[in-house]
């Protein structure tokens, strides 16, 4: 089922291992996906509602990838992705969430959290930016806060990527030796690497203390990227009800007449038309 548009999405899995899906088959149904996801927009600004999608999971997880297959097709005004950087000095004086709250989305817009305030109760612990007092202090606080959110009527989902410890090793080697992807390795993925099970541990102690009736967490298995992609996606849509918006097709409109207007002799210097390879 999908909000309120009536129409199916992917089944349920069985609980067996799947196949790697195929590229032909993820694209059909990503695309398919596209389309609800355009619907979904549409319906947001129609009726001014507010949603928060928090992103979380152990690096090399496939954050960014699902991040962008979800808005590669809507509104970067409507789907607006939010990654703060490192806090500043000032920042670091605030009440920890304060900088996270001019963030949050009004009537019409959909915010994406690249990471989130639950940074606190991940990399700050593991790497120990936070002693374990300011932790618990934030584990204790915070479903008070999402409590808050959501009782404004925001739409809040909170999503945890799972890869196992075989795929984030293939995935941090990728990084290391395709020179597409060294950016995205950072000296703080090499100590995620090394400490496993501190963020087991952290995590662990994260989904106990903030699990909650009102803001739960979804975990996604994300050793299969188009799967955990397409997975994501449905249970997205399905976890904010909408409905199509009926709308006429438009027609494209007959051009004006040149009117006596020419081509400018002296043009803009070209790009150069290169010979590129045929495939």
């Amino acid at each position: 089922m999908k909000g309120e548009s009536g129409k199916q999405n992917a089944p349920e899995a069985d609980g067996c291992e799947a196949a790697t899906l195929k590229e032909k088959a993820y694209e059909h149904e990503l695309a398919r996906l596209h389309a609800e996801l355009v619907k979904l927009q549409l319906w947001v600004v129609h009726k001014g509602l507010k949603i928060c999608v928090v992103f979380e999971g152990r690096d090399g997880a496939g954050k960014g990838g699902v991040i962008k297959a979800i808005t590669e097709r809507v509104s970067p005004r409507v789907f607006r992705v939010v990654a703060l950087p490192a806090p500043t000095e000032r920042e670091k004086t605030q009440m920890y969430v304060q900088r996270y709250l001019p963030h949050m989305p009004a009537a019409g817009e959909v915010v994406i959290f690249d990471r989130s305030w639950y940074n606190r109760a991940g990399v700050e612990r593991v790497m120990e930016f936070a002693s374990m007092d300011m932790v618990q202090q934030f584990l204790m606080h915070i479903p008070m806060v999402e409590k808050a959110v959501v009782d404004s009527g925001v739409i809040l989902l909170k999503y945890w990527l799972e890869v196992s410890q075989e795929e984030q090793r293939r995935r941090l080697e990728a990084r290391i030796t395709d020179e597409r992807k060294i950016w995205k390795l950072s000296p703080m993925d090499l100590k995620s690497f090394e400490r496993w099970y501190d963020y087991s541990r952290a995590r662990d102690d994260m989904f106990a203390a903030t699990d909650t009736a009102w803001a739960p967490w979804f975990v996604v298995r994300a050793d299969d990227k188009r799967r955990a992609r397409l997975n994501l996606i449905s249970h997205l849509l399905s976890h904010v009800p909408y409905r199509e918006i009926p709308r006429e097709k438009p027609t494209l409109p007959k051009r004006q007449k040149p009117n006596g207007y020419t081509e400018p002799k002296d043009q803009p210097k070209l790009v150069p038309e290169l010979a590129w390879p045929s495939i």
